[in-house]
């Protein structure tokens, strides 16, 4: 992730007690944002009925647009299935016209 130049960060329902315990266990190099009032959650449409949120990416560009998101995170593959992506996106194209699209990958999705 490191060779590519942008910020990345987690967000979690969870309070922040919580989130830093989590990423101490897992020595994660990127911070977690906190939600417990599911403001967030809610407004990115991630909120489920039973109050968790959905493990949803979102990539944002310099204009602070979403240029994509993928809908369909997994745990396991998700450094690499980020790094992709990236891989994909134009960094010194507008966000307008960025595309995290990859033909074998219909559920990333970009957004104009």
């Amino acid at each position: 992730m490191r060779r590519f130049d942008v910020q990345y960060v987690a967000a979690s329902v969870d309070d922040a007690e919580t989130n830093a315990r989590f990423a101490a266990s897992l020595n994660l190099d990127f911070p977690i944002l906190s939600d417990p009032t599911k403001t967030v959650a809610r407004a990115y449409g991630v909120l489920s009925p039973s109050g968790y949120a959905a493990r949803w990416t979102f990539y944002i560009g310099v204009d602070g647009r979403i240029v994509a998101i993928d809908r369909k995170v997994s745990a396991s593959t998700h450094g690499r299935d980020v790094a992709e992506a990236l891989a994909t996106m134009k960094p010194s194209a507008p966000a307008s016209q960025l595309s995290a699209l990859r033909g074998e990958n219909p559920e990333l999705k970009a957004n104009s």
